[in-house]
């Protein structure tokens, strides 16, 4: 028999961040991982609106793919990994993958986005080391 699960515990738990966030955009729900992610706490991301840890370069997109989503009730990404940049509260910039789903209503609107992410910072800037060395190796070998 499976025992009855607890969401508070397992969302605490997790190592990845999750966010919740409201049709308007505003935080809801913000996992200790996230406060370790983007260094703000709990209290002072409930409430706040996302732009908290987005970018301000990119939020005009993200706002205007965001009320796509809430009014159509469909998000173009499914179930992909998406990569972008994000802001942590001291202003150093992180490289983020996440995945989002759509929160429903029991009448099926659309109440709010969840997203998963994990902070690839270090990946991305491994990466964007090795490409860096890889184009210098070959323009000194074509030299």
């Amino acid at each position: 028999m499976q025992a009855a699960i607890d969401f508070e515990q397992l969302i605490a738990a997790v190592g990845d961040a999750i966010v919740i966030s409201d049709a308007s955009g505003a935080i809801t729900l913000w996992n200790p991982a996230a406060e370790r992610m983007f260094g703000f706490t709990q209290s002072e991301a409930i409430g706040q609106s996302l732009d908290l840890i987005i970018p301000q370069r990119l939020r005009g997109r993200h706002w205007d793919g965001y009320h796509k989503t809430m009014a159509s009730g469909q998000t173009r990404y499914g179930n992909k990994v998406l990569r972008v940049p994000a802001a942590h509260k001291d202003g150093r910039a992180l490289s983020i993958a996440f995945t989002v789903a759509l929160l429903h209503s029991p009448q099926q609107a659309v109440t709010g986005i969840v997203a998963v992410i994990r902070d690839e910072t270090s990946r991305f800037n491994e990466e964007r080391n090795l490409s860096k060395r890889l184009a210098e190796l070959e323009a000194t070998s074509s030299a």
